[in-house]
């Protein structure tokens, strides 16, 4: 029955958070007023409420991906100089990951089984 679970992630900025997403790979899905966007790369979502209140320094809110080709999609972030770009490491729970840090203080770590 369960189709996809979707992060929610706060920005302070939309815009700023779309431009950065946009390196990303992601292109914007939908837009509501100036408090919530949805970003997509290709079949998967990441969603955007607006929190003016938010200390990116203090921020614990992230998401993970798993992906294929984990190597070429840093290779990919790094050619587009992404900024709080961490390197690839094997991790002892099976997987080949990599982290960043948004503009807001969001953490995505994207991996890929290790097989």
């Amino acid at each position: 029955m369960l189709q996809s679970v979707i992060a929610v992630l706060p920005s302070l900025d939309l815009d700023e958070t779309i431009e950065f997403y946009k390196k990303l790979g992601f292109s914007v899905w939908s837009r509501h007023e100036d408090d919530y966007a949805i970003l997509a790369r290709e079949s998967h979502e990441i969603h955007f409420f607006l929190m003016g209140h938010l200390n990116p320094k203090e921020s614990f809110f992230g998401c993970y991906l798993r992906v294929s080709l984990v190597d070429q999609l840093y290779a990919d972030f790094v050619a587009a100089e992404v900024p709080n770009l961490h390197p690839i490491e094997i991790k002892p729970w099976g997987m080949r990951e990599f982290a960043l840090i948004d503009p807001h203080g969001n953490l995505l770590r994207i991996g890929q089984e290790i097989e």
